[in-house]
């Protein structure tokens, strides 16, 4: 069973779908519990305390280290492909002719050649980098909630904000291999899809302006008795605190003139929109630079989809895409909307309070595979076409790391000269999760969470901050 979601019009799962329709039953709005969760924000030092954020830029499928951010121009034509390097803003730092508006600013920010899992697997390699399950076997839902989950609870936790807008909101976020797991649905993402860059976008049901409107659904928040007969029948907690928790949401977001702004593009000038790429991705980063200006702490965003070429994810296997082809494709939209986010977060003194992250959940095999393609399209040939691929490759891969209060310009750690094995600064998934968590101020080797049988779940198990990214 699934439905769309009241507010974004996505599809949600069976637990969700139960919570819209308990809603629709009683055909109202309520304010229960989240209340108590949106009170005021304690006041520091007589000022209102300016929140860390973290903007999580997903590569599903995993990018090529050696054809981005690790070139190995010296290897074999059989490992090092067709890319030439271009030297970067960083004396010795070259990337490939791929990312040139990257290159050019690349005193901003770091990258990190040394991170390594275990998975070989799409789910699984994603388990270990979001929510930091270290089983390599691929599972068809998540033991472990992902890094987001949790951080939107802890957060909510510690001291809730009069901010109208979610403390996390994924745009067309990664949710086909994780969520809350255990936590319950009341701490998901809100979730905006399709394509920012469209005419016709609109996130649904923001700010509305009829002043008759709101004073109805004001009216009708105090409707919590509706809700007992649907109490006894979820018989749930996890459930009704969904419930709350997406009721208050609509409320705030339909009532509130602040969240129409936050969502609104039109209000970026014309500039500002095509530095970032008039098309899906750059204006899915655009949004969620406005959003962590509005004080939202959690965006997550996928690149996905047709600028990813005729699979629409960076999963560059001979059978799917021509992997250099793929590469070219995607490479103008993702360098600069990458590049303008970067940018924009130093120069509009975001980069001490937004980290910003860009990864995926595994990098390619430094050795070219060929194989036949399965169909043809954007990025790869006719059927039964013989192209170059690279496939899984969870040792070694790079993703970088901008803002957060971190000194940019530096490289961390190294591959070997075929970019296959770690042999400098080796980093884990668990202490990638540990980074996030140290910026959001949370001390993840002290933190435990219960499960639903109340045992201390902790948030890594092993997993230390990556020293050179902490400020």
């Amino acid at each position: 069973m699934t439905i769309a979601s009241p507010l974004t019009g996505n599809r949600l799962g069976p637990r969700r779908a139960f919570v819209r329709f308990g809603l629709s039953a009683v055909g109202g709005l309520s304010l229960p519990g989240m209340l108590r969760l949106r009170a005021e924000s304690p006041l520091v030092d007589g000022a209102a305390p300016v929140p860390k954020a973290v903007i999580m830029v997903w590569q599903p499928g995993g990018c090529s280290h050696v054809d981005t951010y690790d070139p190995k121009p010296e290897a074999t034509i059989d490992y090092r492909g067709p890319f030439q390097t271009i030297a970067t803003k960083v004396p010795g730092l070259r990337f490939t002719e791929l990312l040139p508006r990257q290159a050019a600013i690349a005193d901003r920010f770091t990258v990190l050649r040394s991170m390594s899992q275990t998975a070989g697997g799409h789910p699984a390699g994603s388990m270990q980098m979001l929510s930091g399950d270290m089983d390599t076997r691929d599972k068809p839902k998540p033991r472990l909630p992902d890094w987001m989950c949790v951080a939107n609870r802890l957060l909510t936790e510690r001291g809730t904000r009069s901010n109208p807008l979610p403390r996390s909101v994924g745009i067309n976020p990664p949710l086909g291999y994780n969520g809350p797991a255990y936590l319950g649905d009341a701490w998901q993402p809100f979730v905006v899809t399709g394509d920012p860059s469209a005419p016709t976008f609109t996130v649904p049901n923001l700010g509305l302006e009829n002043a008759a409107e709101v004073e109805r659904l004001r009216r009708r928040v105090g409707l919590r008795s509706r809700f007992d007969s649907l109490a006894s029948i979820v018989g749930r907690r996890l459930e009704m605190d969904a419930i709350d928790v997406f009721e208050a949401q609509a409320l705030q977001l339909l009532t509130s003139r602040e969240a129409r702004h936050a969502f609104d593009l039109e209000r970026e000038d014309d500039a500002t929109r095509d530095r970032y790429g008039r098309n899906a991705w750059g204006q899915q980063l655009l949004m969620a630079r406005r959003l962590v200006e509005a004080g939202v702490e959690i965006v997550t965003t996928e690149l996905s989809g047709p600028l990813c070429g005729r699979t629409g994810v960076w999963d560059d296997h001979a059978v799917d895409h021509h992997v250099f082809e793929a590469l070219k494709f995607r490479a103008a939209a993702y360098d600069n909307a990458v590049a303008a986010l970067i940018e924009d977060i130093h120069e509009r003194g975001l980069s001490d309070r937004v980290l910003v992250v860009v990864t995926g959940e595994f990098g390619r095999t430094p050795k070219i595979s060929y194989g036949p393609s399965t169909g043809g399209g954007n990025a790869s040939g006719p059927a039964g076409t013989i192209q170059p691929g690279r496939d899984h490759w969870p040792q070694a891969f790079s993703n970088i790391w901008a803002g957060g209060g971190i000194e940019p310009g530096r490289v961390i750690g190294a591959t070997d000269k075929r970019g296959e094995q770690v042999v400098a600064r080796r980093c884990t998934a668990q202490d990638f999760l540990a980074t996030i968590y140290h910026h959001l101020g949370i001390d993840a080797a002290r933190i435990t969470i219960p499960d639903l049988s109340g045992r201390p779940t902790a948030l890594v198990d092993h997993g230390r901050p990556i020293r050179e990214l902490v400020s």
